[in-house]
């Protein structure tokens, strides 16, 4: 073979080996064996062979154009789904509340309330506002008077 079949691609390697198994068929006498990679085949088991690699192309193929519209029409639909996974969410959180056991049925999670007054790191960067002016009052304490001796204790060093 002039060509070699390593650098073909997969579809082409099938469209071979179906032509080789044809002309096998129509060229080689029935009953003969040959060896074929080291190993002794018979002409009905090289043409069963051959046309295998075919078959599993065509399956190959067969199952990527299925895939294809499988995918299309998931596509199609997503938001008509979305739309419709969402109301009926609502349905169960309205019929349910927060019930985690019977949300836990449905996969779902009961909803988390935020606390008061808390916000994200990038929700507390958002928060803005303008200040017009700052006002310092000093405070002022009354200085210290040192303590009145005690009566009988002598404050003088001699």
């Amino acid at each position: 073979m002039g060509k070699n079949t390593s650098s073909k691609t997969k579809s082409t390697q099938a469209v071979l080996a179906t032509s080789l198994a044809a002309g096998a068929l129509k060229h080689f006498p029935a009953g003969i064996s040959m060896q074929v990679g080291g190993v002794t085949l018979t002409l009905t088991q090289i043409e069963t062979e051959l046309t295998g690699f075919a078959s599993l192309r065509t399956g190959v193929d067969t199952a990527r154009a299925a895939l294809q519209a499988k995918l299309a029409a998931e596509e199609a639909q997503a938001t008509a789904m979305n739309a419709f996974l969402d109301a009926f969410v609502k349905i169960v959180r309205g019929s349910f509340g927060n019930q985690p056991d019977v949300l836990a049925d449905f996969g779902l999670e009961p909803e988390k309330t935020a606390a008061r007054g808390t916000k994200g790191s990038k929700a507390k960067l958002a928060i803005t506002g303008n200040v017009t002016g700052v006002t310092v009052t000093p405070v002022t304490t009354a200085t210290a008077t040192p303590p009145a001796a005690a009566v009988g204790t002598n404050t003088s060093h001699s």
